[in-house]
């Protein structure tokens, strides 16, 4: 399971004891649906309803993928791809694509830019391979992937032929209406269910995270089966004490209040970039409106010690830092005894990199208290499905409370729209 920690917040004692009736009502308002944005809580139960049978017809869905593919193309933006991206390269080999031995299929990404030089450069690469596209999205009218859907459907039937461009397409959308679905039922694709009752950011434990990340050939059945595992402890646990979700949004809200408006969240692991990516737009788009929420962003260390460590160590104290922390390395590199010792290494022969990269951890998080940096800790004994589904429950589990900490909706975006309505003018969209 995994664990939470906090080894310095700078909070009284009594400011985190006072909050501990609010966090409560905040759980009795989730888990009881009566808060605000309570007809978006289908996630709350995805780890206990989603049956063998139904994640085994995802399973199949992406091995038929997997089969006929070199590449799949993963075509959405913000949570219709974020979710599936951030335990797909948490998992994979990252020099996969260079193995010449590599026979799972390459999963690349489609429709969260509107760059033409990465559309155009897909395009040339998709001509010399064989592929299959996974189209996201519950409308089917979000501009960035219909526009790339539009490009790579014409692309796929231009070198497939329609029939055999049908049985390489597969659309994930609304079960009864939009653009996206009305396609997909003309042309007879596969077809999987976005809940109405669950957002984008909040949708990775549905078939939008499922499927890409089945057919990049990770065990979707332990990913679920973790975020099993840890909704049983948050729900059944509705004050702090054993409740290491209400803790940590305690905590937040409380360094939020005092001034502290930035979280960094922190991992020594470069495969965790996209986790990051994917807690940014949860806490982003949940958090941040009328005038309220916590700034989220994130590192990797230690190669960003080299970038902003002077800011963190130094700099204005309106941040606080969460790391994510892995105890066990799935893989061992030693360090190698060299005779000339010209680089004054030797004393780290006994050691793996591992070891050296948890010691650059333990220092910095020394080195940033003292600096007067808040620190705490989410610890995972390894990066496997198992614990990655224990962190997306657990974060998403966190984010409600956070939100009706603040007393707002945290499961609407209507800032969003803001800039879709300004481009729709200037494009002169009818």
């Amino acid at each position: 399971m995994i664990q939470f920690s906090v080894e310095e917040t700078f909070l009284k004692t009594d400011e985190i004891t006072n909050l501990s009736l609010a966090l409560t009502q905040a759980h009795q308002q989730l888990v009881n649906r009566n808060g605000k944005g309570n007809d978006f809580l289908g996630w709350l139960d995805l780890p206990i309803e989603l049956s063998h049978t139904q994640l085994t017809l995802i399973q199949q869905c992406a091995e038929k993928l997997r089969a006929q593919s070199e590449v799949i193309v993963v075509i959405g933006i913000g949570g219709s791809y974020l979710g599936a991206r951030a335990v797909i390269d948490a998992l994979q080999n990252p020099f996969a694509a260079l193995n010449s031995t590599q026979k799972s299929p390459i999963i690349v990404y489609a429709g969260n830019s509107l760059s033409e030089n990465y559309h155009a450069q897909l395009i040339a690469l998709l001509n010399k391979k064989e592929y299959s596209l996974i189209v996201i999205s519950k409308s089917g009218t979000t501009t960035e992937p219909a526009i790339a859907f539009r490009i790579l459907k014409q692309h796929c039937e231009k070198k497939y032929g329609k029939e055999q461009a049908r049985e390489r397409i597969v659309a994930i959308t609304d079960a009864a209406k939009g653009a996206l679905k009305q396609l997909a039922d003309n042309e007879k694709y596969t077809q999987f269910t976005i809940p109405d009752d669950i957002g984008g950011r909040y949708s990775v434990l549905t078939p939008v995270g499922l499927l890409p990340i089945a057919a990049a050939g990770f065990d979707i059945f332990q990913l679920v089966d973790g975020a099993k595992k840890i909704r049983k402890t948050l729900f059944s646990n509705i004050t702090p004490d054993n409740n290491i979700a209400l803790q940590y949004a305690g905590i937040r809200y409380l360094l939020y209040k005092n001034g502290r408006k930035n979280e960094i969240l922190v991992a020594y692991e470069p495969t965790l970039q996209y986790f990051i990516e994917w807690f940014k737009q949860l806490f982003g788009e949940s958090e941040g409106k009328e005038g309220k929420g916590i700034f989220p962003t994130g590192a990797i260390f230690s190669t960003d010690l080299h970038s902003l460590g002077q800011y963190i160590q130094e700099g204005e104290r309106h941040i606080f830092e969460t790391v994510i922390s892995v105890k066990h390395a799935s893989l061992t590199t030693p360090i190698p005894y060299s005779k000339d010792n010209i680089d004054n290494l030797n004393y780290l022969q006994d050691k793996s990199l591992h070891e050296i990269n948890q010691t650059a951890e333990l220092g910095t998080r020394m080195a940033h208290i003292a600096g007067g940096v808040p620190n705490m800790t989410i610890s995972i004994p390894e990066i496997k499905e198992n614990y990655l589904g224990q962190l997306i429950f657990f974060f998403e589990f966190s984010c409600a409370i956070g939100g009706y900490l603040l007393q707002i909706n945290p499961f609407d975006q209507p800032g969003v729209e803001a800039y879709k309505k300004n481009m729709f003018k200037l494009l002169k969209k009818p």
